[in-house]
């Protein structure tokens, strides 16, 4: 049985297609069409389903839509509507001047955004692009599948209970919002999600950060991250005024009362302008009463559940500060976040919820990310000559790859399966030596990415706690590690100024070439560490395709680019 999740509600579409509890593919829509986060600059396009998502998962299984079973959307507008009584149509204002009956707190487009999902059905049916037709023919008269709308935080929660390690669990969703929801708490056991509590829209923890990321010059629901690595250069010097407005209630609620930011700080800083300490100052503060918050939520949910195990999802889940704040108290014995933590996450919660639900009673769980479209060494051959470039097949590739590592050159590493998720684990990476510090800031450049982020380290799991603290594995880097006092000169390109980095631990099962190129740098220089990053440039998405290496690679000033068993360097075109 078949079962596909679409997520295309809010930002980061994607699609992912589970069978009888094994999950088949998962991809976000961007790495396909280039567009980051899925968001089209035309009003309302955001909301179109993710075709290109959904061709790449039904090839990868070798099926059409029509083999499809059950279809889950991560939304559902009757929470908004109440019933819709079985029809694909809804009659609302076409215009913010139209009028109409929007509720307090509503856009004039709410309603309209909600019309698109109402009609998602009918759009999948017979609103693929031309080029796709091939695989979503013989549908739109009789589709054959179960159409499901789901929650948004269920799909959350599903996705990070289902493919977790656990049988039983605490389950806490947190971002900006689904229909209703802001925050979700479940309890987890064998295939079923026993809801707990939630907290309602306006109050909102991934809205909070929105609004302070926004106010500092970056992009609100996607530049949340830059805001996390912004907080260690500064004091909590506003947290005190923040908790006046942010602050938890009873039981797992909590209030998030408008900031009055201009008003506290003047205007908001325009991108380009120099960063002031009140700008530091104010990205530590709220970073800091949002770790008070989750870790009181966290607490509270322990002593409700009684579980020793917590699973986590929603945008905020990717704050790996947050995360390992909470691992660090010790309210758990063992967390685990779901690695695409954010909106695309709710398409594989999708699916999985609907696997389920039609009698799978198989749980494979999540060992590794790589659920992307990957390609053979014929098919980037075909690439590498139809652009006419000069490149090599050397018979072990780790060999010239290293050697480049140790004369300080950076890498593109284009391997396998492509990761799901927003981070770059080893298969669509820039690689780099954390072996001198600069190397930090020429990877920034390259990226063109502000001076003060932080480049992420690649160990071997079975070193990692000779150079890192020992927390245990984090084979997705979603926690922070503080790096050992006595190692920290070895690997300075990877240590943030608060002493911590966010690692990616590699074992030989997950990652068999990632975990060898590890080990022969290490054999080299006696460091198990590699600097990695993703593979793309600002305002692009991680490469997928090989075109879209090549692409990259030649626009940026990497030196070499190893894409599958082939080697390609500049000097050679």
């Amino acid at each position: 049985m078949y079962s596909l999740g679409i997520n295309a509600a809010f930002h980061d579409s994607a699609a992912c297609l589970v069978a009888d509890g094994r999950i088949v593919a998962a991809v976000e829509e961007e790495r396909l069409t280039g567009i980051k986060h899925g968001k089209r600059p035309v009003p309302f396009s955001a909301y179109e389903l993710p075709f290109h998502a959904i061709d790449a998962c039904l090839a990868a299984a070798g099926i059409e839509l029509a083999d499809v079973d059950r279809v889950g959307y991560s939304f559902d507008p009757e929470i908004l509507t109440g019933s819709l009584s079985g029809h694909e149509s809804i009659v609302l204002p076409l215009e913010p001047s139209a009028p109409g009956n929007q509720k307090s707190g509503e856009t004039p487009w709410e309603q309209l955004f909600v019309a698109h999902i109402v009609n998602a059905p009918r759009h999948l049916r017979s609103g693929f692009p031309h080029h796709l037709q091939k695989r979503f023919l013989g549908v739109a008269d009789d589709p054959g599948y179960v159409w499901r709308f789901l929650s948004h935080h269920l799909c959350h929660a599903a996705s990070a209970f289902l493919p977790s390690p656990f049988e039983e669990a605490a389950v806490m969703t947190l971002d900006g919002r689904g229909e209703r929801a802001t925050t979700g708490y479940w309890l987890g056991s064998g295939m079923k999600l026993e809801a707990v509590d939630q907290v309602d829209f306006p109050n909102s923890l991934g809205m909070l950060y929105e609004r302070v990321t926004e106010h500092l010059g970056f992009l609100h629901s996607s530049d949340e991250y830059k805001v996390m690595a912004l907080a260690s250069f500064g004091e909590p010097t506003y947290a005190a005024r923040l908790r006046e407005l942010v602050h938890r209630t009873s039981g797992g609620q909590y209030v998030v009362r408008p900031l009055p930011l201009a008003e506290w700080f003047g205007p908001a800083r325009q991108r380009g302008e120099p960063f002031e300490q009140c700008h530091f100052d104010l990205a530590q503060s709220v970073q800091i009463v949002l770790e008070e918050v989750a870790l009181g939520l966290a607490s509270w949910l322990q002593e409700e559940t009684g579980s020793r195990q917590l699973c986590l999802a929603g945008g905020v889940a990717l704050n790996c500060v947050m995360n390992s704040a909470i691992r660090d108290a010790g309210i758990f014995d063992d967390i685990w976040v779901q690695p695409a933590a954010g909106d695309a996450g709710t398409a594989l919660g999708a699916a999985l919820l609907l696997d389920a639900e039609g009698g799978s009673r198989s749980r494979a769980p999540m060992d590794d990310a790589y659920l992307g479209p990957e390609f053979s060494p014929n098919e980037i051959e075909c690439v590498l000559r139809h652009a006419k470039l000069r490149y090599e097949r050397p018979p072990d590739l780790i060999k010239p790859v290293v050697e480049a590592l140790c004369r300080d050159e950076v890498v593109g590493w284009f391997q396998g399966r492509m990761e799901f998720g927003p981070r770059a684990l080893g298969a669509r990476s820039i690689l780099a030596s954390p072996l001198h510090a600069e190397m930090q800031a020429r990877l920034n450049e390259i990226k063109d990415r502000e001076d003060f982020r932080p480049v992420a380290p690649a160990v071997l799991e079975e070193e990692m706690e000779d150079w890192f603290a020992p927390q245990g594995p984090s084979p997705f880097m979603l926690f922070v590690h503080d790096v050992l006092p006595d190692r920290a000169d070895r690997i300075p390109a990877v240590r943030h100024v608060d002493g911590t980095a966010r690692i990616q631990t590699v074992r030989r099962d997950q990652n068999p070439l990632y975990h060898d190129l590890l080990s022969a740098f290490a054999a080299r220089t006696g460091v198990p560490v590699l600097v990695n990053t993703s593979f793309n440039t600002q305002g692009k998405p991680i490469v997928c395709m090989p075109r879209d290496a090549l692409e990259c690679f030649f626009s940026s000033p990497l030196d070499v680019l190893a894409m599958g068993p082939f080697l390609i360097r500049k000097e050679w075109v």
